[in-house]
């Protein structure tokens, strides 16, 4: 699979595609699960996809086309994060992986600062959770209730990272999950 990732110009030459494709798709493991062409358009103009501390990138592979959209955020810090949306067309066909493991590379050959790169989900999002792992992230915090759900009780945000290390290696650095005891 040949991924690339495009700089978006949302306030420009992009904007109705962006429109298009955020309020075109279902997100169901996401904050803002079905977007609205007002509400993509609000994201846009209030800077989500582009400036200070953040970068927006199609996802195009050669031969499937336009997969999807990825949001790098905090990048003035040594830990970016990241917001990935795949068209419904490629979620649970295995693409993920890569796109992760390529999104990574993109990372730490670009942002010479960053030590750490991580993401966020559901704890519900059992699929996006195998995912990170198999990209080589480790599982590193468990938020009890802090992931807000419209309508229903808030569940828990995972939160997954890499290290610069790890992926330099291709070795995982380990730690102790309870290292105390009552």
């Amino acid at each position: 699979m040949e991924l690339a990732f495009a700089p978006i110009n949302a306030r420009g030459s992009d904007r109705d595609q962006l429109i298009a494709f955020m309020s075109g798709s279902r997100f169901p493991f996401h904050i803002g699960s079905e977007p609205t062409i007002e509400d993509a358009s609000k994201a846009i103009d209030s800077g989500r996809y582009e400036g200070p501390g953040h970068a927006a990138f199609w996802i195009d592979e050669q031969d499937l086309g336009r997969m999807g959209v990825v949001v790098l955020e905090d990048l003035a810090d040594s830990t970016p994060m990241f917001d990935l949306r795949l068209a419904e067309q490629f979620r649970g066909r295995g693409y993920g992986v890569q796109v992760l493991r390529d999104l990574t590379t993109l990372v730490f050959e670009t942002i010479p600062e960053a030590n750490r790169f991580e993401g966020q989900t559901r704890e519900d999002n059992i699929a996006m959770r195998k995912t990170f792992l198999r990209a080589g992230f480790v599982k590193e915090a468990h938020y009890r209730e802090g992931w807000p759900v419209t309508g229903e009780a808030p569940v828990a945000s995972v939160a997954y990272a890499i290290l610069r290390r790890d992926w330099v290696t291709g070795k995982t650095t380990e730690f102790e999950w309870e290292d105390l005891r009552p």
